[in-house]
């Protein structure tokens, strides 16, 4: 790796909360082990059952990882953008892979290894201490997470989805305006853990109350403050 593209994976990691404890010099060690990967929309990264052989971090493009019950339905766990890190626990138990990835859009990750991580922190514990504490870290924001949508009725859900998309897609930190989402109902319904046909409802709802209007394969919210009164 050059040294433009090593200062390059320096400042993606230093982006991923999970590195948010690790110096600079830390950081750069990591960075030695690095590997750019592209992939096309709609390439698998790795399957369910997978050996786990490395974790990544999104650089550039959207992913989407998901998990497949035995009757064939298949649940988005999370859709990750750049900074995002995923497959991070091969870093730690080489297990097999508990949920499939695959590219949304065009895109790049940056790959770490698990056999060269763990390698860095049998030579460098201070680093797994800090690593452990960032994935505990993780751990209980999961938790919280979990907890709220156990108490969240199926329209709570997918407003709140639809509210953090709309965040994510909108330029600075204000509040977002009018914003189009490029998801269908099923990948809607996977995220907010649904059916389709539910999510099909709802969004016929929003529809009337002025709130969102669906197209093929996209949902542009027009008013996403107003997605707050369906979320309780």
């Amino acid at each position: 790796m050059s040294e433009t593209t090593e200062q390059s994976a320096v400042e993606l990691l230093r982006s991923v909360p999970l590195f948010a404890d690790l110096e600079e010099g830390e950081l750069e060690r990591f960075s030695h082990v690095a590997v750019p990967r592209s992939f096309p929309a709609g390439t698998r990264v790795f399957h369910e059952g997978d050996s786990s052989d490395a974790c990544y971090i999104v650089s550039e493009g959207s992913f989407r990882v998901t998990r497949e019950h035995s009757d064939g339905r298949a649940i988005t766990l999370a859709t990750l953008g750049p900074g995002e890190i995923f497959g991070e626990l091969a870093m730690l138990d080489g297990d097999r892979r508990s949920a499939s990835a695959e590219s949304i859009t065009d895109g790049t990750l940056l790959a770490l290894p698990a056999n060269d991580v763990r390698s860095l922190l049998a030579r460098n514990p201070e680093i797994a201490l800090k690593l452990v504490a960032g994935l505990v870290r993780r751990l209980r924001a999961a938790n919280a997470r979990l907890s709220r949508q156990s108490f969240q009725t199926v329209p709570s859900r997918v407003a709140g989805i639809l509210l953090q998309l709309s965040r994510e897609g909108q330029d600075g930190d204000g509040e977002p305006t009018e914003v189009t989402i490029r998801m269908n109902q099923t990948d809607l319904a996977q995220l907010a853990g649904t059916s389709r046909e539910s999510v099909s409802r709802f969004l016929a709802e929003l529809e009337r109350a002025g709130v969102v209007r669906s197209g093929r394969g996209r949902v542009t919210v027009l008013q996403p403050g107003k997605l707050r009164n369906y979320i309780y």
